[in-house]
């Protein structure tokens, strides 16, 4: 069975709320989107299956227009929407990879060595540089601690993970200071589309 890319996927209307004083809603619902689809193509490019877990209707209809298959949100935050996309993920057998859509720097390269440390060391956790978790993968049944520290929360709950660090990993949108950051890096001038 391939592996099951889970993509958490915020309600594009009340999403990126931290950007609120740089972007308009709409700027940043369309920023969601595009987040969003980009990396449920380059999880299908790695060729792993991917599962939004739609926070909202709107996701929802959205992901099935673009022929992405999705699951709810349970309502339980970040941790509850992974939880929910591994458990869809070993229902039917298969490793996971829950992966953040928001790295506008994230590459095919990046997700294909997750895949490989997955492959090596059965776990994977991939750190942003803020200390979240940008990536986590493995086997079974996951537990999930993101929130601010998440990465070491992660590491002391597996402790036997592969680390992959790399650029497209480490740098996600949580401010206007990483927008900008995004928006200067040679992988990240397509946001110059949108915002």
């Amino acid at each position: 069975m391939p592996t099951v890319a889970v993509l958490p996927v915020n309600s594009f209307r009340r999403g990126k709320r931290r950007l609120a004083d740089a972007l308009p809603e709409g700027t940043r619902a369309q920023l969601g989107r595009r987040f969003a689809e980009r990396t449920a193509d380059l999880a299908i490019q790695a060729g792993l299956v991917p599962i939004l877990v739609a926070g909202d209707a709107e996701v929802a209809a959205w992901a099935f227009d673009l022929g992405f298959p999705s699951i709810p949100d349970p309502g339980e935050g970040l941790n509850g929407a992974a939880g929910a996309g591994v458990l869809w993920a070993t229902e039917s057998a298969s490793a996971w990879l829950v992966i953040h859509t928001d790295l506008p720097l994230l590459t095919r390269g990046d997700v294909e060595e997750l895949l490989k440390a997955m492959d090596r060391s059965g776990r994977v956790i991939a750190p942003s540089a803020d200390g979240g978790t940008s990536a986590l993968g493995g086997h079974g049944a996951g537990r999930f601690s993101y929130g601010p520290g998440s990465f070491h929360h992660h590491l002391g709950r597996y402790p036997d993970s592969e680390i992959v660090a790399r650029a497209g990993l480490l740098l996600d949108i949580d401010t206007v200071a990483d927008l900008d950051a995004a928006r200067l890096h040679s992988r990240g001038q397509w946001l110059g589309e949108i915002a």
